[in-house]
Formats: structure tokens, C-alpha cells, sequence
């Protein structure tokens, strides 16, 4: 069944019938095809740039084909370009492909161009790891070095490759078949995809190498697309182009009410505004919610647990894969650490409170609580995870505070990311992670940045208005921040310091005589 074709997107395949050529009509195959483009869809279509591929394909395939073919053309950022013909109609057979860029994952969809529909979605590891399991360490890699700094390019374009080759056994469409891709990734990551330094990202005075990324053939890049790839726009060295497809996925931009965007990973990511002004923010947060300090921390994956209870002093758990529990995951820490602090077992300054169950032992000198067999959360754990959520929340209350906001002025409180997809609102209100405002009001849009990916794909139009967003975006980095650290040390308690923010834990806590 024919669709019919989204004229918006990066790409279109469209199917033409050409008059053959004759003494009368002798114009070159070039001229006669895009004449059929002006004649059939538009003068821009007509004005089409000619990739080297496709001029070679002219002959023979037009004339054994009887000038019956389909044509892809691409979109380089700022005109159509031809980039292939192929015999007969074919114009059914549309794809492109987005994905998003992370330090530790690459999360990649093929997308139908025609239908706007996801036809299969898959991860990977970031090749890169090898080179370190943290940003810095590969920073640290590639710095000054050109061989080195190729290496972690190459290892990060394997990781597409990966991830092609995966989509092509699972569907049978190959890289080669995806017109244009789309990616969002943070600065860092952006600058190994094109095996540029990224040492300025992580310092002073944070003059990195591009924010705003032309359009790259795929080709240039290692990549098998017939077209070209386009990376999201960032607006600083830690707020990169994630978190830009991520307000555009949102559309907070857009809205009369005033939001608050807040990605939360090794890095914190903050973006508070309406249609009227954007202000952003990004400073360290820590990798706690990743499992990644944790000492029995994973990722969430078979044999994580995901989700904990506690009842009538007994832990009750579920794992990832209904397999016998190997470690936590963040969703799990969250779970954990609120069921634990509702139940007595620790105090608001999250120390464990000794005797308030036969749980709580000490391991290896470190008082720690046994959440699954053999399996325990010590209390380092806990203190690097009251880091990680103190630096979100200062985030989000020092921004508030400079533009004289205060939370019932916020409509929507978007928390993005895989750990905000999984994590309970409840749980997350209790230990502080999340406001305490009326639930239907946080919102977890999941792996947004892959989302804004595949909606700019889909609507090429959204380069220049993601663009314009940045111009008007201002820029905060907490690390230069003098008092920032003060006021964390406030966000360190559960849920913090001051109860009265957090009145429905208060009146748990009231409710189970602990207040």
C-alpha cells in the first residue's frame, strides 16, 4: 500500500515517468530529470544540487529502467541534493535514521520517512568505553594527541556500525538503505564524532570547537547514509545538543506556562522557561543514579533490581529478567533509600539508624543495610546518592531563586532521561529528588534527546528553530557559582532540610509517628 510522502522531513523519494529523450528533446539525463521534479513538486525540487554518486547511475539505469525511476533527494542543511536514483518505483521504500549519543549507550531507531513510524529501536555500548569508563579519562586519552584522538573516532562511528549491522539482521535494512540521520549527543560526545579535541570542554575558559555543527555527508564521517548527518545544536560546554533535543521534543519553548527541564546524570541539566525567556543551567551532579558509584551499583539490567518495598521490617524486590539479584540500579537506589527513611531505618541526614532492623549490620566496619541476599547498600552509598540529588535540587532552587520564581509558578516539571523514566514520583518526592507539587505535574518524557532526534528528522524546519531557541537561551554554569556548595549542603538531607517543602512526606512521616 502506497503512503504518501512527508514533505518535511531530510529526505524525499520521489517517483518519476520521464519523457525519453529524442531529436526534439535531447536535454541531458540531468536536465531531464530535474525538469520532471519542477514540473511534477516544485521549483525548489528543480533547483537540486547532483551528488557524484548519483550522476554515475544516470546511465544506464535511466534508459533500462524505460525512465521509469525513483529519485532521493537530501536536504544538506540549506538545498535539496539528488543523492540517488533507482530503477522503477520504489518510493515506498523510505528510511532514515536518529540517534541518541551517550557516554555510555547509543540508542539509534529507523525511522519511515513516509509514515513518521519507528520501525525498530535498538542500544549499544559507546565503543568508546574502551578508552574509559568516564568522559574525562578519554578527554584526558585524546588530548594532544592525533592517533589517540582517532582512535576514540573511529571507536565511536564503530559503535553505529554496531548498531547498523544489528538493525540489518533484525529488519533487513542496511545503513546504506537510510537516507540522512539525525544525532543528539552532549558537546563532548559531538567533538569525538568528529574527532575534534575535547580537552576545551572540560576547561578554562570552555572555548570549544563548535556548538553549532554544519550538515556532514555520511560518507565523510565513516557512515554508510546516502545523505547526510546532522547533530543537534549546544548551547556550552556541558549543555550540549541532548539537552536542546530535549526541549525541543518538550516544546517548552513554545508554551505560555513556565517549565523546568532537568536531565540528570553525571552532569546536571537544567532548562527553566516559557515562550517568553529560556535560562539554562549544567554543573557536576555525579554518576549515583547510574548505579555507577554504588558499590553493588549495575546498570539497569538483568539481574538489577528495579524496584523495592519494605513491609513489616521484610524487603521485597523485583529484578530485571525475574533472575536472582546481582545488584541495584537507580530506580532501585530511589526505592530503596525512600522505603528505608519511611520505615525508621535511616534519619534525615541518611545515616543509618542502628537497631531499627535486623538488616542494618555492619559489613567490613560500614554500617550497611541487606536488600537482597548477600547483596547490601552501605552507608557511603547513601552519602554519594544525598550528593547527586542535593546538586539536582540546588540546581533547580538557585535558578528558581534568580529569577525571583517559586515552584507553584512552575506548570510542568520535566525530569528526562532513562533514570527519570523508571524512577517513582513517589519515591522520588520522598528522598527529595523530584518538588513536592501535585504529582500530575512532573513529567517523565523518557529519552527525550533520542525523541527530539527523530521529531527534527521528520521536520527539517526545526534546525533554524532549535537555533533560534539557543539565541535566546541564557547560560548559567553552577560551577562558578560561589555559594552553590552552601546551599547544597541544605538539599543533603531527606527530603531536605527545610520539611515544610516537602508537606505530603511530612505527613507520611506524621502518619507513621517518625515526625
Amino acid at each position: 500500500m502506497k503512503t504518501e510522502n512527508r514533505t518535511e522531513g531530510w529526505s524525499r523519494k520521489l517517483y518519476l515517468e520521464l519523457a525519453p529523450p529524442s531529436p526534439e528533446d535531447n536535454v541531458s539525463d540531468q536536465e531531464r530529470i530535474l525538469r520532471a521534479l519542477r514540473e511534477k513538486y516544485g521549483e525548489a525540487y528543480g533547483k537540486a544540487g547532483c551528488s557524484f554518486q548519483a550522476l554515475r547511475k544516470f546511465y544506464p539505469l535511466c534508459c533500462q529502467a524505460d525512465w521509469k525511476i525513483t529519485v532521493l533527494l537530501v536536504w544538506n542543511g540549506g538545498s535539496w541534493e539528488l543523492a540517488d536514483i533507482e530503477p522503477g518505483d520504489t518510493a515506498g521504500e523510505h528510511y532514515g535514521f536518529c540517534a541518541d549519543l551517550g557516554s555510555t549507550t547509543l540508542v539509534g531507531e529507523l525511522v519511515d520517512m513516509n509514515t513518521g513510524e519507528v520501525l525498530w529501536q535498538k542500544s549499544v555500548f559507546n565503543h568508546q568505553i574502551a578508552y574509559g569508563e568516564d568522559i574525562l579519562t578519554r578527554i584526558f586519552y585524546g588530548k594532544d594527541a592525533p592517533e589517540k584522538l582517532e582512535e576514540i573516532r573511529q571507536a565511536t562511528v564503530d559503535s553505529f556500525l554496531e548498531l547498523f549491522e544489528k538493525m540489518e539482521q533484525d529488519t533487513g535494512v542496511s545503513g546504506e538503505q537510510c537516507a540522512s540521520m539525525v544525532i543528539a549527543g552532549n558537546t563532548t560526545m559531538t567533538h569525538f564524532l568528529y574527532g575534534l579535541d575535547a580537552f576545551c570542554v572540560f576547561s578554562s575558559p570552555y572555548a570549544v570547537r563548535t556548538l553549532k555543527p554544519d550538515c556532514y555527508r555520511g560518507k565523510e564521517l565513516g557512515l554508510p547514509l546516502k545523505g547526510y548527518v546532522y547533530c543537534y545544536p549546544g548551547q556550552a560546554n556541558y549543555l550540549g545538543g541532548d539537552i536542546v533535543s530535549g526541549v525541543v521534543e518538550t516544546e517548552i519553548y513554545k508554551q505560555e506556562e513556565i517549565s523546568v527541564f532537568l536531565d540528570i546524570g553525571t552532569n546536571g541539566e537544567l532548562v527553566i522557561g516559557n515562550k517568553d525567556f529560556l535560562v539554562a543551567g549544567a554543573g557536576a551532579a555525579g554518576p549515583a543514579l547510574e548505579g555507577g558509584v554504588v558499590k553493588t551499583g549495575m546498570r539497569a539490567e538483568p539481574g538489577a533490581v528495579d524496584r523495592v518495598q519494605i513491609e513489616n521490617g521484610q524487603v521485597k524486590v523485583h529484578v530485571l529478567g525475574e533472575t536472582p539479584a546481582e545488584g541495584i540500579c537507580g530506580s532501585g537506589i530511589v526505592d530503596l533509600l525512600a522505603e528505608m527513611f519511611l520505615n525508621g531505618w535511616i534519619d534525615v541526614r541518611g545515616r543509618y539508624v542502628e537497631g531499627a532492623s535486623e538488616k542494618i549490620r555492619k559489613v567490613d566496619g560500614e554500617l550497611a543495610a541487606e536488600y537482597a541476599p548477600g547483596l547490601f547498600f552501605f552507608q557511603k552509598d547513601i552519602e554519594e546518592f544525598l550528593k547527586t540529588k542535593a546538586a539536582a535540587g540546588t540546581m533547580v532552587e538557585y535558578m528558581m531563586g534568580e529569577m525571583g520564581l517559586e515552584m507553584k509558578d512552575i506548570r510542568r516539571f520535566y525530569v528526562a532521561g532513562a533514570f527519570g523514566t523508571h524512577i517513582s514520583k513517589e519515591a522520588g518526592v520522598t528522598v527529595g529528588l523530584y518538588p513536592d507539587i501535585p504529582r500530575d505535574r512532573i513529567i517523565l518524557p523518557g529519552n527525550s534527546s533520542l525523541a527530539g532526534a527523530r521529531k527534527m528528522l521528520l521536520n527539517r524546519k526545526l534546525k533554524e528553530e532549535a537555533e533560534e531557541v539557543l539565541d535566546k537561551m541564557s547560560y548559567i554554569q553552577f560551577g562558578a557559582v560561589d555559594n552553590f556548595l552552601h546551599l547544597m549542603v541544605a538539599a543533603e538531607a531527606i527530603p531536605h532540610t527545610d520539611i515544610r517543602r516537602y508537606p505530603t512526606v511530612e505527613k507520611e512521616l506524621k502518619k507513621r509517628g517518625l515526625l
